[in-house]
């Protein structure tokens, strides 16, 4: 779909939707359309149970054509995340009308109003995503209509240029969904490295580790997960010198198990199909790095990215087998379904001892026991230092990606010692995410670090504001505000 941007005017064709305040108030526009229609706007609103309240939608079809009625609520709260949503919203209610052109009449005249439109038209562009590459009988109405969306505002031009910026963030995200919404028997360790060579073309840096050289390193906790199936494990790494030489990096690490049966220790038949998603936390690796680069961000940044699948098989790893990671700490594998921190540990140890970032944040599809904590509404996330931890919550209430800092301490940590090995790659039933944080944080080697969660908010069962059903793209957007509240403005 195309985005553009216009100073106000009286669109010519196409759909068109006006503001309409809690209460019924319209704005100046539909005002004007409705004395142009003898008042048929107000008649249809007073025939409806449309108020205005914020994000309802009413059509009303007069002589200019299709024109959408859109809820402001209270004007006041109209703020960036807001503009995301509405425009989701807008984009949702005409995607498939039939109409290819649609006109968003802007006319909210203090200073944000630029900012508000791009946002506006960014809460489209995310929520228009699909993902419909393996679907062939799709049929004309089956697709979405709507081809075309301008914003008419003052500053159109500054709206524009904000905009860019913000398209290469959605460029990002739509690339994590792309890799996350994937087949297993098409993005397997392999293939998800050659994807990720094509950042190359963005000046990204990017090299892949073999299982040889892997070996050497003595990574043995990933490729122990890896072992068991025939397609090669593999390590990504990716580089955006964006700040120049000498300029200390920061990193990103992610697990990418792509597809995750349990191993041995498989999982039960129901539901396994979504496990084809366990590699998302590498998916919005790869994807905050195509953002980053996209929009050129002032920044060195580190993105690792372990990449295995766990199948089960004759040389599959098994429970109470003992691996030595990188760091030289032995493990014992009690439960080869525990298998996305084994991954991270050797993939953490290797960015920490290699790069010396400032601080490292790993994404993962870790825990089910997370999603029994926070659901599929929020990630939980754990810190060893307070002042990242509070950078991480603020980038993620600014962009709306709602996270929640969980806890770690000696308690939990002691659940992780083995009586064979330095630590076991399971503890008992409770508190299983924080077990799983505790075992990530004996890899960190004392650099300030963040551990996300994402289980369950790496897919979306359902649509919402700015996100259509499937993969959700989630992190990209919060890490890239990270980077440039907390090291760009640094």
């Amino acid at each position: 779909m195309k985005i553009a941007f216009a100073k106000p005017g009286r669109p010519k064709k196409g759909a068109i939707v006006v503001s309409v305040a809690e209460g019924g108030a319209l704005s100046p526009t539909a005002a004007a359309l409705d004395a142009e229609a003898g008042g048929l706007i107000g008649k249809a609103i007073a025939g409806s149970r449309f108020t205005g309240k914020a994000h309802q939608t009413l059509t009303v079809f007069t002589a200019a054509g299709r024109l959408l009625l859109y809820g402001v609520g209270d004007p006041a709260k109209f703020d960036l995340t807001w503009a995301e949503t509405a425009g989701g919203g807008i984009y949702a209610a005409l995607a498939h009308s039939g109409e290819k052109e649609v006109t968003i009449v802007m006319e909210s005249g203090d200073e944000r109003r630029a900012e508000r439109a791009a946002h506006l038209a960014l809460g489209a562009e995310l929520r228009s995503y699909r993902f419909d590459k393996y679907r062939t009988t799709l049929k004309a109405e089956d697709k979405p209509s709507l081809e075309k969306l301008t914003v008419m505002v003052d500053g159109h031009s500054r709206a524009q240029k904000i905009y860019d910026v913000e398209a290469a963030i959605a460029e990002g995200v739509a690339f994590t969904r792309d890799l996350v919404s994937e087949p297993p028997n098409v993005l397997y360790p392999i293939s998800f490295a050659e994807r990720c060579l094509e950042l190359k073309k963005l000046g990204v840096d990017v090299e892949v580790l073999g299982e040889k050289e892997m070996a050497k390193l003595g990574m043995h906790a990933l490729l122990g997960v890896g072992q068991g199936s025939r397609r090669e494990s593999r390590m990504v790494v990716m580089r955006w010198n964006g700040a120049g030489k000498g300029v200390q990096p920061v990193a990103f690490v992610g697990k990418g198990v792509c597809f995750d049966t349990g191993g041995i220790s498989i999982k039960p038949a129901g539901g396994m199909e979504d496990m084809k998603f366990d590699m998302a936390g590498a998916g919005v690796v790869a994807g905050l790095m195509q953002a980053l680069a996209g929009r050129k961000a002032n920044a060195n940044v580190i993105g690792v990215i372990g990449l295995v699948e766990n199948m089960p098989d004759g040389n599959a790893q098994r429970p109470s087998d003992v691996v030595t990671s990188m760091s030289g700490q032995t493990i014992e594998i009690i439960n080869t379904d525990a298998e996305g921190r084994l991954v991270l540990a050797d993939a953490l140890w290797y960015t920490q001892d290699k790069y010396k970032p400032a601080f490292m944040v790993d994404l993962a599809t870790l825990t089910g026991a997370m999603m029994v904590a926070l659901g599929e509404e929020t990630c939980g996330y754990f810190s060893n230092d307070d002042k990242l931890s509070d950078a991480l919550k603020a980038a993620g209430d600014a962009i709306g990606e709602a996270v929640w800092r969980m806890p770690l301490g000696d308690a939990y940590n002691k659940q992780m010692d083995s009586d064979i090995a330095d630590m076991k790659n399971a503890g008992a039933r409770w508190g299983g995410a924080i077990t799983a944080a505790c075992f990530l944080e004996r890899f960190v080697n004392k650099t300030p670090w963040v551990h996300m969660d994402i289980a369950g908010v790496a897919w979306s069962r359902k649509d919402r504001g700015t996100t259509p059903k499937g993969a959700s793209g989630f992190g990209v957007r919060a890490l890239d505000r990270l980077v440039r509240d907390y090291v760009e403005k640094a």
